[in-house]
């Protein structure tokens, strides 16, 4: 699962997934242009970042539930999702 988000959201995001019982995953700041116009450029909260998690296929539902439920009403994010094989 790949999740782009403005920063202000990491530490939500993150929660989440220690909720889940996932604790690994890899985060990076990133920049860019997109509908909400140049991002990533600014001050340190205008900054976005992705946070890239492989986890097992039976917690990927209720994660992702959570994340869209709880996060996408309040902040800039874009999440899919990608098998990784086995």
């Amino acid at each position: 699962m790949t999740i782009t988000c403005e920063i202000l959201a990491q530490e939500n995001i993150i929660e989440i997934l220690k909720k889940h019982e996932i604790t690994g995953y890899t985060t990076y700041e990133v920049d860019g242009n997109g509908a909400r116009g140049l991002r990533g450029q600014g001050l340190k909260n205008e900054k976005n970042i992705k946070v890239e998690v492989i986890m097992r296929e039976e917690k990927l539902q209720d994660v992702v539930e959570e994340i869209s439920r709880t996060l996408f009403a309040n902040y800039a994010i874009v999440l899919y999702v990608t098998d990784v094989g086995a």
